[in-house]
């Protein structure tokens, strides 16, 4: 075939032939709804096979030879906090339903508000508002009210785990929970049950946290509709809330639990935190334990914190990560959350042609101008977050993220994932899932079992090319920044394993949040952390919150 002849339509027929090579059994209709993914497809593989790839070039992934579990690692665990002024309880306990963990617990701490109190404040909040917002896929609230008065009682004899300690949270609905169902958001797991605490839950009870509340997920992990109905962004009900965290970032925002987990393949913190005008960690690839967690795609999934601030996000990143002897990707380095760490010593850069369509003379517009498109208005506040930094006393380094094609690289979180659901898709119960559309899951499977061994293969060596190029970003800075959905640094940082701290920055017109985020070196969670702060100590987005009277609650 010459380069001048298109390449021949795949046809029902062509799938229909392929799929008795593979033992697979498709419908006529999802023949053809398959046809427009393969056709990109093999798009990608024209260009994964365009790649220099010699011999040298090995597979992003790593076999290990030791089939039994690591070793478990003892790794440090500090909960400084800044100064702050003394916190006192309001005379209305709600007035704290918006406060950052900080003050929460030294709220608790000082013994001015009893664990027993909070969580059932925010009990009574998550009933009240989640019939607008469809954020919570299960009550915990037996096990919370236990949990609760095992907290107070411990500090009122002097035992004090830290500042989690007696602070009620929510948990991503793909996290096991003994004794609660844990459904991933899609009927066909509708009522299962997991008879297992997932690490991150044993960790953050270890910690002395308190657990209300199972949050809804996108099902499987994509996007924000599930099989109850759509999570609503508090600040729009009009609008979801993103996804696939989107319960996370619901409720965080509307103040219906002091903090949350969020899971992260590509973009599942990012994307709800900067919809709801929350501070989400996706830490760096490797850094918390996936054990008790839906795997979604093994090479991708990632564990962090959805907060009111960044500080926040330290202290409950602190509580969580480190190896486990369960999940052998768990890397040991140590993470040390230190407040007095002045991140002006640190080298900052920013992804100059991200920036560039907003420098042009719009730093000052109003973040609310009427008649913006969304795309403006996030490069409007993107660039206006530079000057805030710029004015902070930063010196920013112009850098470029790697120019390299990765489109094909898609198709390892596509292969991985149908992997991951093989069964439901073989079986047909993936047809029950409530979204059924072109870039559904169940479509998306179907066609990834497609997928030449060969082309996944090489799609993993394609992207060692491009750790290698971040490698070569992150010798000359400590951190960069960059819009949230700027360019391909989502993407690229997701496939790179890369740790990113995303915080609210404006609004749109439509007085939904914008993000800007802050991309750290690998490990480098603690610099990436005290940069995104010093953002957030500049401005007062984050201390901003809907108006949660106004919603549709009918």
């Amino acid at each position: 075939m010459t380069e001048s002849q298109p390449e021949p339509a795949i046809s029902p027929e062509d799938i229909a032939a392929a799929e008795s090579l593979l033992g697979l059994d498709f419908n006529p209709a999802q023949r053809e709804q398959m046809r427009e993914i393969l056709k990109g497809r093999r798009e990608q593989y024209q260009g994964i096979r365009a790649a220099e790839l010699d011999n040298s070039v090995p597979l992003a992934l790593n076999f290990n030879v030791n089939a039994s579990d690591p070793a478990p690692a003892e790794v440090p665990r500090s909960y400084a906090m800044s100064a702050a002024p003394p916190v006192k309880r309001p005379a209305d306990l709600e007035a704290t339903a918006f406060l950052p963990v900080t003050q929460l617990a030294e709220l608790i701490r000082t013994r001015q508000v009893t664990s027993l109190e909070l969580t059932e404040m925010y009990l009574r909040r998550l009933k009240r508002y989640d019939p607008a917002l469809e954020c919570v896929a299960a009550y915990t609230e037996k096990l919370a009210i236990k949990q609760a008065a095992r907290a107070d009682e411990e500090i009122a004899r002097g035992l004090y785990r830290g500042p989690l300690h007696g602070l009620p949270w929510g948990a991503k609905d793909l996290l096991a929970t003994r004794g609660t169902p844990t459904q991933w958001g899609a009927k066909p797991y509708e009522g299962q049950v997991i008879d297992v605490d997932a690490t991150v839950v044993q960790r953050l009870e270890a910690a002395g946290a308190v657990l209300i509340a199972k949050l809804t997920l996108g099902a499987l992990a994509n996007g924000d509709v599930w099989y109850g109905g759509t999570t609503k962004n508090p600040w729009d009900t009009s609008e979801g809330s993103s996804g696939s965290s989107a319960g996370s970032g619901a409720a965080v925002a509307a103040g219906l639990v002091a903090f949350a987990i969020g899971t992260e393949t590509m973009g599942s913190i990012v994307s709800p935190s900067t919809r709801c005008g929350v501070t989400g960690l996706r830490p760096t690839y490797g850094r918390v334990s996936r054990y008790g967690a839906m795997a979604l795609s093994w090479s991708m999934d990632k564990i962090g914190p959805m907060c009111r601030s960044v500080e926040d996000c330290a202290l409950v990143f602190s509580a969580i990560y480190g190896p486990d002897g369960r999940d052998m990707t768990i890397s040991p380095e140590p993470f040390q959350w230190d407040p007095a760490l002045d991140p002006h010593s640190l080298r900052i850069g920013y992804v100059a042609n991200a920036f560039e369509a907003a420098d042009a003379g719009q730093t000052g517009a109003h973040h609310r101008q009427e008649g913006q498109d969304l795309e403006r208005v996030n490069q409007v506040n993107s660039a206006a977050a530079l000057e805030v930094m710029r004015a902070s006393g930063f010196t920013l380094k112009p850098i470029e993220l790697p120019d390299r094609t990765i489109s094909g690289l898609w198709m390892i979180l596509a292969a991985e994932a149908a992997a991951a659901f093989d069964l439901i898709t073989r079986d047909g119960s993936v047809d029950a899932m409530k979204r059924q559309d072109d870039d559904a899951w169940p479509n998306i499977f179907r066609a990834a079992r497609l997928i030449p061994a060969v082309e996944y293969i090489n799609a993993n060596r394609v992207r060692t090319q491009l750790m290698r190029d971040m490698a070569r970003v992150m010798s000359e800075v400590d951190v960069f920044i960059s819009p949230s959905f700027g360019g391909n640094t989502m993407q690229i940082t997701n496939f790179t394993g890369h740790p990113t701290v995303v915080v609210p920055n404006g609004f749109t017109d439509k007085g939904s949040p914008t993000s800007i985020s802050f991309i750290g070196g690998l490990h480098k969670e603690a610099e990436t952390l005290a940069v995104a702060k010093a953002y957030q100590d500049a401005t007062d987005w984050h201390r901003q919150h809907p108006d949660l009277e106004a919603l549709e609650l009918g």
